[in-house]
């Protein structure tokens, strides 16, 4: 084969490689598109990459979702949802890619990739209806489908470009010539013959409109059917993803509707007034009450559940319940209200890092409703020690019953801030434990309360490695200066933040410049023990560069400890320091 042979076909197959990996987007773009429609009759949850993104959070080691939430922050399911439209994307153009050798099989494996979100749908902890699986199927038999057309369409130039391929001369110059007068004096019709309408046309014949010809001779593809096709896939795949979103994302209106109907009652017990000076007037530091649009929020649910308050069921049963009880949230709104301000934390929280807030919730106190059922704590010879609460997501968190009910105000709470639970803390209704890290205690979107025991059932968590039982650690944390901030030499920089022990309150905060010794900050007026306290240090700073540290010893006496560990399994421990530097 010459060297002009071999570049044509060269450029043949890289041209045929680059319009089957189009053909494997497009087709991927449209299985996306028709299930994110389909999901719509279904339930959002059920899309294949909310599925499969729900499923890859379940099975990812604990230490890697750790990284991910200090990495990422508020922003891993985000990366994550990226993450996998990036996987899905290159397996695409692979298969695309494929399809163009082995065009059954290229499309077998998008119907294969629809097997996969179809398990992932079904096997979620909160499907309940193998429809779940409907998203997946239809939109891989529609990519699958799509493929198969679109390499079709190519199929033709494919096979014209191997029969056209220019083949090695196979005899002498001198012969030539004579060969060819001699073929074109027996190809060349009589005078006045008539052409055979079935006869082959030459190679000079006029080529079909829809089989365009190359530069270098190449016989054309269908490339306006290639076009008109994957243009046409294109926008309706779009018009059907935008649908789809629109619809998804207009959905849950009977729970938006239920939630703004709702006027939450006075309380019975109202919080107690925010003592004055528990808010330090010094710039840059978290405020004392943690705004809602403002308040952490790690989970792993990728959808936010949007539940109609109206249909919402609470059911608590298990061992040592006398009476199973089924509430619903009006129920709840009947019931004698508490409202408190409580600190949560949650135990992804490094050292000086961002995921604790304070709110005031109001709620039902749990443990008048457990004894309603008849429930007793380990220490009053109750049977259970563990209460696991479920969310409508599937998440399960197991908490001490013997906490739950030792009089601290754990609540089921129904409002944040004055206002009914944001979607996205949980509403209608959500668990709040003061003094227990989230993991064990503050479940969202709740609907199901069992009694049981430790030995008995690990919750999620548990399963992932993580401590049964989390008491929140005595923590503080410096707000401001911020890390390599650059005060005047001379000046009275504000040493300042916040620090927590909840449920045993904060008797002292120490800092410490370098290595010199601790000194005894300003505690600003502590609201209760179940909330975070403020403090400040002003410090005459010195030129160079300096180290500052903080420390906090709770009521009960216990230093926070300087040794560092890790968040997993019970939380990070350690003392926070910024490093600045003074001109």
């Amino acid at each position: 084969m010459s060297k002009e042979a071999k570049k044509t076909r060269r450029t043949a197959v890289w041209r045929l490689g680059a319009l089957g990996a189009l053909s494997g987007l497009l087709a991927g773009y449209s299985a996306l598109a028709t299930a994110e429609l389909v999901s719509v009759a279904v339930r959002a949850e059920s899309s294949p990459v909310i599925a499969v993104g729900g499923a890859a959070i379940d099975r990812t080691p604990a230490a890697v979702k750790d990284w991910a939430i200090r990495q990422f922050g508020t922003n891993d399911k985000l990366v994550l949802q990226l993450g996998i439209l990036a996987v899905l994307t290159l397996l695409a153009i692979a298969l695309g890619a494929l399809a163009t050798r082995y065009r059954r099989v290229g499309s077998a494996g998008v119907l294969l990739f629809g097997v996969v979100g179809a398990f992932a749908a079904t096997s979620r902890p909160d499907s309940t209806s193998a429809t779940d699986a409907l998203p997946s199927v239809a939109g891989a038999v529609v990519g699958a489908g799509l493929l198969y057309y679109l390499v079709g369409r190519l199929q033709h130039g494919k096979r014209s470009a191997r029969a056209q391929e220019p083949q090695e001369p196979d005899q002498t110059a001198e012969q030539r010539p004579v060969q060819a007068r001699d073929q074109a004096d027996e190809a060349a019709p009589a005078k006045g013959a008539t052409t055979s309408p079935d006869a082959t046309p030459s190679p000079d014949a006029t080529p079909s409109p829809d089989a365009t010809p190359s530069r270098d001779g190449e016989a054309g593809w269908d490339r306006r059917g290639f076009i008109v096709a994957a243009t046409a896939a294109a926008a309706a795949s779009t018009g059907v993803g935008l649908l789809g979103r629109s619809l998804n994302g207009a959905g849950g209106q009977d729970a938006i509707a239920s939630r703004n109907r709702i006027k939450l009652p006075a309380p019975e017990s109202a919080a107690p007034p925010t003592p004055k000076g528990a808010a330090l007037r010094v710039k840059d530091v978290s405020p004392f009450m943690t705004s809602n649009q403002d308040f952490y929020r790690v989970d792993t649910a990728l959808v936010v559940p949007k539940v109609d308050a109206t249909s919402w069921r609470l059911r608590i049963h298990g061992k040592g319940v006398a009476r199973e009880k089924t509430v619903s949230f009006a129920e709840l709104l009947r019931m004698p209200l508490i409202e408190r301000n409580i600190t949560l934390a949650c135990v992804s929280n490094e050292v000086g890092g961002p995921y604790v807030g304070n709110a005031r919730w109001i709620g039902v106190r749990l443990a008048d409703l457990l004894e309603q059922c008849g429930v007793k704590p380990p220490s009053k010879g109750g049977p259970a020690d563990q209460l696991v609460a479920r969310s409508v997501d599937g998440m399960t968190i197991g908490s001490p019953v013997e906490d739950v009910m030792d009089g601290r105000d754990a609540l089921l709470a129904l409002g944040m801030n004055g206002q009914p639970l944001p979607f996205a803390h949980g509403f209608p209704v959500r668990m709040v434990v003061p003094g227990l890290y989230g993991f064990v205690s503050a479940c969202k979107w709740i609907e199901d309360i069992e009694l049981t025991t430790f030995d008995d059932y690990d919750p999620y968590w548990v399963k992932r490695d993580w401590a049964r039982k989390a008491p929140i650690k005595t923590q503080s944390r410096i707000d401001t200066p911020k890390p390599f901030a650059r005060p005047k030499a001379g000046s009275t920089v504000m040493v300042a933040g916040v620090a927590w022990a909840q449920h045993r309150g904060i008797d002292k905060v120490e800092v410490r410049v370098d290595d010199g010794a601790w000194q005894q900050a300003d505690l600003a007026a502590e609201d209760t023990r179940d909330t975070w306290r403020q403090w400040s240090f002003p410090w005459k700073a010195t030129s160079g560069g300096h180290t500052l540290t903080v420390r906090a010893t709770d009521r009960t006496g216990e230093t926070q400890t300087q040794k560092r560990t890790r968040t997993i399994p019970d939380g990070a421990s350690g003392w926070h320091s910024v490093v600045i530097t003074v001109d």
